[in-house]
């Protein structure tokens, strides 16, 4: 499960929804880090700078804005991965967004009201595409 987050190779942009081939970009990355601007062409352009970082046990990936259009500083995602009762995986989102600007504000809303159902569809589909 923490191989979908952090693979920053090509097929990025088809396994996550929220992401476009135009708005990726792989900054940097070393042994448990990497640095990347995502975003997409919805809402008349979105985009992040983020840097992710995870543990080598696989256990946590937490991902803090750097620069964006939208979200202000002190935006981040936070992954806890678990074992599940009777197997599979868990996973656990704690998302913060401090938005910038009416698009912000507009953005944030639709994700206090359909953030969940949302989050879960796109890791559902991230989960597919490795599959």
């Amino acid at each position: 499960m923490i191989a979908a987050l952090t693979d920053f190779g090509p097929g990025r942009s088809r396994a996550w929804a929220n992401i476009d081939g135009e708005h990726f970009q792989l900054h940097d990355q070393g042994p448990g880090w990497a640095e990347v601007t995502e975003g997409s062409s919805v809402a008349g352009g979105v985009w992040e700078r983020e840097r992710y970082e995870w543990d080598s046990a696989g256990e946590s990936v937490s991902v803090e804005t750097l620069d964006s259009n939208i979200w202000a500083e002190g935006s981040r995602w936070d992954y806890k991965l678990r074992p599940a009762p009777g197997g599979g995986s868990s996973v656990e989102v704690t998302v913060v967004r401090n938005p910038k600007g009416l698009k912000g504000r507009l953005l944030a809303l639709g994700l206090a009201m359909t953030g969940s159902r949302l989050l879960r569809r796109q890791m559902e589909r991230a989960l597919a595409a490795r599959a």
